[in-house]
């Protein structure tokens, strides 16, 4: 069975940090495509970043040079570290293998999904 354990969310101000860990059994996270994505109240799944088997790396433009993807193969775990927060990063934010682009994180289509982990970014 594949469990997805995400931690490290949290509350900060803006313009502070988090860094956001996935620590995945089950599968082996070198051997998969892993991504982070977000989704406030209201509006659609966001990809916020990926890390691809074949050493592509996407980022959302909005979080382009702000936050940055990374993996600890020896631990099977994928980090999120964040900087440079602000309101508009405020969402639930999971982890997923595989995940592709949903239009919904609590109901995905395809892959293996964390529980999600609150980040909260106040003025």
């Amino acid at each position: 069975e594949v469990h997805l354990l995400e931690s490290g969310g949290g509350s900060v101000h803006t313009g502070g940090s988090l860094t956001l860990s996935c620590t995945a059994s089950g599968i082996t996270a070198e051997d998969s495509d892993m991504g982070w994505y977000r989704q406030a109240p209201g509006n659609e799944c966001k990809m916020v970043s990926s890390t691809y088997k074949d050493g592509r790396i996407y980022y959302l433009p909005t979080v382009r040079g702000r936050f940055t993807i990374s993996r600890d193969n020896a631990n099977n775990t994928v980090y999120l570290q964040m900087t440079s927060l602000r309101p508009d990063d405020t969402a639930v934010y999971y982890c997923a293998a595989e995940g592709g682009w949903p239009d919904d994180c609590t109901v995905p289509k395809y892959g293996y999904w964390g529980q999600g982990i609150q980040v909260t970014v106040s003025t």
